[in-house]
């Protein structure tokens, strides 16, 4: 099969997108409305992309009408946010919040989840999350205009708050214990779970 991205109708390349770049962590990401309300979504166009400083970039693509979704609205106004882990008790809450609701509702009470406050920024973050992220915008990068096009969102940490259950006894991340889960094509998620070791040449 062959996809001619110029002649393709913009959703079978977008399917052929997630469909081939898997797995895709997911950021679960929390911003706070003009109004104060609580906003939660998942992305899985999301990865990190420097140490120093600490940077992550996630895609809050539009929706298929091309108008912009109330995470990017959130971030366009306030400028921060909290990335949490996906992880697999959390699965079916993760699941939930992407369901399209009104900007006037929160995904929080949609879900049943617990916040805290956040340390740095203003919106705040999951209780039950294993790993939160506090983040500030270092630039937003409008790619495309109109349905599921990107805008790449350049956040930098600037707080880690990490669970000391997911830690192993040298103090670092031990993905058995985290249990991510990630994005594959459709409906299909995986877990960290299958894990094999290979050491750096």
């Amino acid at each position: 099969m062959q996809i001619d991205v110029k002649s393709a109708n913009v959703v079978d390349v977008y399917h052929a997108l997630v469909g081939c770049v898997v797995p895709r962590p997911i950021a679960w990401v929390t911003t706070l409305g003009s109004t104060g309300i609580v906003n939660l979504a998942p992305f899985s166009f999301f990865n990190t992309f420097g140490a120093n400083p600490p940077v992550i970039v996630f895609s809050p693509t539009r929706r298929r009408d091309g108008s912009k979704k109330d995470t990017l609205l959130n971030l366009e106004k306030l400028g921060e946010f909290v990335v949490h882990s996906a992880v697999e008790s959390l699965a079916e809450k993760v699941n939930l919040s992407s369901k399209e609701i009104p900007a006037e509702e929160s995904e929080i009470e949609l879900t049943g989840l617990r916040t805290l406050p956040s340390s740095r920024i203003k919106p705040p973050r999951l209780a039950d999350a294993p790993v939160a992220l506090e983040c500030v915008v270092r630039q937003i990068v409008p790619v495309g205009d109109g349905p599921i096009s990107a805008s790449l969102v350049i956040g930098e940490i600037v707080l880690f708050h990490i669970d000391d259950a997911v830690l192993d006894v040298h103090g670092k991340v031990d993905p058995r214990k985290l249990q991510a889960i990630a994005r594959l094509g459709g409906d299909y998620y995986c877990r960290s779970t299958d894990l094999f070791e290979m050491q750096r040449p």
